[in-house]
């Protein structure tokens, strides 16, 4: 039997359901967000990172791939306020919430509909390229790292935030125990291109770029009833629910099949900087 494409690699399914709406993925971070009892905010680890890494004395040119509903671009303009900004994302609807959420904020920040695989930018443009959880809805994450070496100034960082390969395996078990989805266990990963344990290698190979840090940082997160678990599982593609499928009929399945209780999970997230030679020390 021939297996299912990978549902975040999909093209069909990234330009339609999975981030054609902004509520679905509004529903999925915040399920997390609330249910995060450790592990440092994503965003504000890699906005921290890139105020770190700026060492123009001009107007630094940051990008935010993958920028979604605008999260971590919020908190790169918080953080470096004099930057001019570039918030891509393929997604115009992702781009439409990220542009709303900045409304009335006094930043520099524009918004660009564009491929992360090409990228609309001259050679050595950027002083700094955000790459957060966007990597692996690429078949081919290397031709993305190669496209942000080329769009780096000298001396230039590159910040490319992945989870484990294994993120969330407990809700995995979870699905398959209430036998709503039998096989989630052994399905593949969502992040199966690029991942906690292969983002130094696919970043070692990429000309022009020297890794200069990897951090790895264990979340865990407790949901705490079924039902709150629910609200996230609904969001998931991996296990082949119905689009649009109602949390609260997901959440009585589960309490159907399994006793009431709090479900805990983990994920590991990886931040890899990375700089292209010849400009000053950064780290």
């Amino acid at each position: 039997m021939t297996a299912a494409p990978n549902p975040f690699t999909d093209p069909d399914l990234i330009n339609g359901p999975l981030y054609g709406d902004a509520a679905r993925l509004a529903q999925r971070t915040t399920a997390l967000h609330r249910a995060r009892v450790s592990g440092r905010h994503a965003g504000e680890v890699i906005a921290d990172v890139a105020a770190a890494a700026v060492r123009t004395t001009g107007r630094p040119m940051i990008a935010d791939l993958g920028c979604g509903r605008g999260t971590t671009t919020r908190l790169l303009a918080s953080r470096l306020p004099a930057a001019a900004i570039v918030a891509i994302d393929l997604s115009a609807a992702m781009l439409d919430t990220a542009r709303g959420r900045l409304a009335g904020i006094s930043c520099n920040v524009s918004h660009v509909r564009a491929d992360i695989h090409r990228l609309p930018f001259r050679d050595e443009y950027c002083d700094v390229i955000v790459a957060a959880f966007c990597l692996y809805h690429s078949a081919v994450p290397e031709s993305v790292i190669a496209e942000i070496a080329r769009c780096l100034r000298d001396g230039g960082t590159a910040i490319l935030a992945v989870k484990s390969r294994d993120s969330y395996h407990e809700l995995d078990e979870l699905m398959a125990a209430a036998g709503i989805d039998p096989e989630a266990a052994s399905r593949p990963s969502l992040y199966e291109t690029a991942h906690s344990s292969n983002i130094t290698e696919l970043t070692a190979t990429t000309e022009h770029l020297v890794i200069e840090q990897v951090i790895s940082e264990t979340h865990r997160l407790t949901f705490p009833t079924l039902a709150d678990a629910a609200r996230y599982l609904a969001t998931s593609p991996k296990y082949g629910l119905p689009a649009g499928e109602n949390p609260a009929a997901l959440a009585l399945s589960l309490e159907q099949q399994l006793p009431e209780q709090p479900v805990t999970t983990t994920s590991v997230v990886t931040y890899l900087m990375a700089t292209r030679p010849g400009g000053p020390a950064r780290w």
